[in-house]
């Protein structure tokens, strides 16, 4: 607990007092935890913010390992502003940084430097989300009950993104987690069948669609078939094409999957790209049409198509077989639909686009084995 500063109180806990809080607080992970939960340093964070403020801590695991793989990228921010394995986000639109550290008395830079800071302020806000969706406090020993306040996590205004978004958290939470922190630390969880409560998200409508060129709403499905379709805001590419499409630019988002669809529908982010893959299944997004010119690449962007992939640069196990195979297969599709040559002075990375400072896809982007699967190998 930050110096000074009083724990909030909270239903259940309301009767502790402080010092009985503090010790909850610093208690150590119980002996007979399951593997993965001890002795390291976050390890320890996950048992001891788990037991703070009552969330499931294996639901709190896979919600960091959905986010960030549990590494927090030395305090660097994601491309949507978000900081730590729990991608605690300080941007125009959201503030879940500031929440945290409003409710845990944790400073910014400890937010964002601090894994166990960072870990105790995401359940610090992950149980200020239950008490606004209505999780009944009664309920949250269930993981299952967990569904709405885990889907106001990923996406606070839109409640396809954050059932889109919490989807992901539960079938990670029912696979299990086994993964090493940037410091070599083991975390396991193991996987647990889960039927999720979605209560207001069990019916959700799509995304608001976006307006065609005549101001009618746009219906029309995906340009590439097995993709699903949201479109970006109407803020974020311009209509239309003034160059003939020649070249498919390969980027790494820097973030999460539902992370980078929710960035591309917020006006003030200004980029788009026309697809995003998911690591974990090859899952593929569309959100700006081919024939329209999405804002991902410097100069480039009236010739080129840009397909986006979950991950980070310097981290190779977002960059899956399914990824790989699911980008090369849209590849492929946008190659022949396009008369697109198949080869690498066509089929290029951001950092190989002239005007452009960005390093993506990176040195662990495999391109012999995407080039491979583009030809069909």
């Amino acid at each position: 607990m930050h110096p000074g500063t009083l724990p909030r109180k909270r239903g259940r806990k309301a009767l502790l007092g402080i010092a009985t809080a503090t010790a909850l607080a610093l208690a150590a992970p119980s002996a007979a935890a399951a593997p993965g939960t001890g002795p390291g340093p976050v390890n320890t964070a996950f048992s001891r913010a788990a037991q703070e403020f009552g969330v499931p801590r294996d639901l709190l695991v896979a919600l960091a390992f959905g986010e960030t793989r549990l590494d927090g990228h030395d305090g660097e921010p994601s491309h949507a502003g978000g900081y730590g394995v729990m991608h605690l986000v300080s941007s125009p639109r959201r503030h879940t940084l500031e929440e945290a550290a409003r409710l845990t008395g944790a400073s910014g830079r400890e937010l964002r430097h601090d894994a166990a800071a960072n870990i105790r302020g995401g359940a610090a806000v992950l149980e200020s989300y239950a008490d606004r969706t209505g999780v009944d406090e009664r309920d949250r020993d269930r993981t299952a009950a967990w569904y709405p306040a885990v889907a106001r996590y990923g996406s606070p205004d839109d409640l396809r993104l954050g059932r889109f978004y919490a989807d992901t958290v539960y079938r990670i939470l029912e696979e299990g987690v086994r993964a090493r922190t940037s410091e070599g630390e083991p975390v396991v969880t193991p996987g647990q069948r889960v039927r999720p409560e979605r209560g207001r998200y069990t019916d959700v409508p799509p995304p608001a669609p976006e307006t065609g060129p005549s101001g009618e709403p746009d219906t029309r499905g995906p340009d590439y078939p097995p993709a699903r379709w949201v479109p970006a805001h109407r803020g974020n590419y311009r209509e239309g094409r003034s160059a003939a499409i020649d070249r498919v630019i390969i980027h790494v988002a820097q973030g999460t999957y539902a992370g980078t669809v929710d960035w591309f529908r917020n006006p003030a982010s200004r980029v788009s790209t026309h697809y995003v893959v998911r690591s974990s299944d090859g899952e593929v997004t569309q959100t700006v049409r081919d024939g329209d010119t999405a804002w991902h690449a410097r100069g480039a962007n009236p010739r080129s198509l840009g397909i986006e992939h979950e991950g980070y640069v310097a981290d190779a196990t977002w960059f899956t077989d399914a990824m790989y195979r699911a980008s090369a297969a849209l590849t492929s599709h946008l190659c022949d639909t396009h008369g697109i040559p198949r080869d690498r002075e066509h089929i290029v990375g951001h950092t190989e686009v002239p005007g452009n400072s960005h390093t993506d896809p990176g040195p662990h982007w495999d391109w012999d084995r995407y080039m491979e699967l583009v030809h069909g190998g």
